[in-house]
């Protein structure tokens, strides 16, 4: 269990859809915003990351990344998490982020990171 490929939504309804994991266990697939996201700005837009090996970790660590496909912008995200399995084998997906937009200039790269 805890095999990150298929398809995962958030609470907000973002989707991401995961190809199989290679035997290196890296994950590529695609992130799909979801109406919270608002606007027709955001397109799908192409992830990669890996796992932890599920036959030496139970509940797996993992991270990816999504260079987002937008129409007037550059941004990167980045997840960090970690899958919970609980005790009926429901799989859950915890994670961090990090959304990293691109600026102006050395002055303005304060706020680039969120």
């Amino acid at each position: 269990q805890c095999l990150l490929s298929g398809s995962w939504r958030s609470d907000t309804g973002c989707r991401m859809v995961v190809s199989a994991l290679d035997k290196d266990n890296r994950l590529s697939g695609f992130y799909l915003p979801g109406p919270a996201a608002g606007g027709s700005e955001l397109l799908t837009s192409p992830l990669e990351g890996s796992q932890q090996d599920t036959r030496l970790v139970r509940q797996p660590t993992f991270y990816f990344t999504v260079n987002w496909r937008l129409r007037e912008a550059a941004r990167t995200t980045v997840f960090l998490g970690q899958c919970y399995v609980d005790t009926n084998g429901e799989e859950t997906l915890h994670a961090l982020w990090l959304l990293r937009e691109v600026a102006d200039s050395p002055d303005e790269d304060w706020k680039a990171t969120r």
